[in-house]
C-alpha cells in the first residue's frame, strides 16, 4: 500500500540541491501521481530552508519528461510546468527528478502560455554536459506543454481543480 507521505526531490544535472518537500498523495490515475503540498509545509529550496506560503497540487507524470504544479490564488501562475527527466520512485514515499531548467507557464490573469528560461538551459546545457538525447526529450516536452497548457488539453483544463480543493 502507498505511503500517504511523499517526499518529492528535485535535484539539477550536477547533482546540486533544487527542490526537496514532503507532500500527501491524493490520488494515481492515468495522468500520474497527485500530490497535495498545504501552505506552512517546510521545504528546502536551493539548499535553503523554506516554507511554501500557497498551497499547491503536484502532478508526477508517469513517463513524462515534465511535471505539473496547479496553483490557486493569489499565485499569478495558474499552471507551472517543470521540464524534468521522467520520475524515478526509489520505493512508495520517495521520486526523485532531475530539474532541466526550461519551464512552461500559464498565467492565470491573461491565459498566456510562455517559455522560461531558455538561458538557464542554454548555460546548464554547456556547463553539466547536457546529452544530445536529454537535450531532444526536454526541447520536445517544452514544445508539447506550450500547446497543451493553451488548448484544453487534460489535465491542464480542469481535471486538476478536484485535487486543488483538496489542499488549502
Amino acid at each position: 500500500m502507498p505511503s500517504d507521505v511523499v517526499r518529492v526531490v528535485y535535484r539539477k544535472y550536477d547533482g546540486g540541491a533544487h527542490r526537496d518537500y514532503p507532500a500527501r498523495r491524493l490520488a494515481e490515475d492515468d495522468l500520474g501521481v497527485w500530490l497535495g503540498v498545504n501552505a506552512g509545509t517546510r521545504s528546502v529550496y536551493h539548499g535553503r530552508p523554506s516554507v511554501e506560503q500557497i498551497p499547491f497540487v503536484l502532478l508526477v507524470p508517469h513517463h513524462a519528461w515534465w511535471t505539473g504544479m496547479f496553483n490557486p490564488p493569489p499565485r499569478t501562475s495558474e499552471v507551472y510546468c517543470d521540464i524534468a527527466t521522467p520520475a524515478c520512485w526509489t520505493d512508495d514515499e520517495t521520486v526523485h527528478l532531475v530539474d532541466l531548467d526550461l519551464d512552461v507557464v500559464r498565467r492565470r490573469a491573461t491565459g498566456l502560455v510562455e517559455l522560461r528560461d531558455e538561458d538557464e538551459f542554454a548555460e546548464h546545457r554547456v556547463r553539466f554536459g547536457y546529452p544530445d538525447d536529454v537535450v531532444v526529450e526536454a526541447e520536445a516536452a517544452a514544445r508539447w506543454l506550450l500547446g497543451a497548457l493553451g488548448d484544453g488539453t487534460e489535465p491542464f483544463a480542469t481535471s486538476y481543480r478536484k485535487w486543488l480543493a483538496l489542499v488549502g
